[in-house]
């Protein structure tokens, strides 16, 4: 759409680059979303630690199916929280369509790493909290106590595996997401005041 260049102001721009209020709202939800699925896990029989703070995780139980669903989790929550930040923005004036477009993907991205920040943050509460004692096998052989030490190991290396590689797709779907989101916010926008232009009236006979 051809825009007149004396209608537009020219200097700094009335409101930050950045809507803080679109990028809380996109990081609540998807951590909300986020817990909701990891619950459903549960539910449905997955060895898989409540979300809840009243529960010791534990890692005994990793698996890949495991895996594959944490990497699920992120994905799904991170798509809902990024398109969210890029739909809730509040629309720029006198802005470059490309500029518009690095913006969006960033508030995708600061969202997905307010969520990410804040579940790290949730997660260590409930680390915190202190294990069920479990009881110790007066004089295990070392060779068990070995082997039992390279699977827990086995196993951290597993779950920290999944974990990153679910932690780097949330940030690129994030930020998709987000530009997706702003795409339609101004697709909707530009839809509104086509609708309210009066019509170019007929040329009389």
């Amino acid at each position: 759409m051809a825009h007149d260049l004396s209608t537009l102001a020219f200097g700094d721009e009335p409101q930050s680059a950045v809507s803080w209020p679109a990028v809380f709202a996109g990081a609540v939800a998807s951590l909300a979303i986020a817990f909701v699925l990891v619950g459903l896990a549960a539910g449905f029989g997955m060895k898989i630690a409540s979300p809840w703070p009243s529960s010791h995780p534990a890692l005994t139980g990793f698996d890949p199916i495991l895996g594959s669903w944490m990497i699920v989790v992120q994905v799904l929550s991170s798509a809902l929280g990024g398109y969210l930040a890029g739909r809730l923005r509040t629309k720029w004036l006198n802005v470059h369509a490309h500029e518009v477009h690095f913006r969006d993907t960033a508030h995708g991205l600061l969202a997905w790493a307010l969520s990410t920040v804040a579940g790290v943050v949730l997660v260590a509460m409930v680390l915190a909290a202190p294990p069920e004692m479990a009881p110790v096998a007066a004089g295990m052989d070392p060779a068990a106590l070995r082997l039992a030490a390279e699977r827990q190991a086995g196993i951290a290396a597993q779950f920290s595996l999944f974990m990153s590689i679910g932690l780097l797709l949330g940030a690129f779907v994030a930020c998709v997401a987000a530009a997706i989101g702003g795409l339609r916010r101004d697709e909707m926008h530009a839809t509104f005041w086509d609708q309210r232009r009066p019509s170019p009236r007929a040329p009389q006979l």
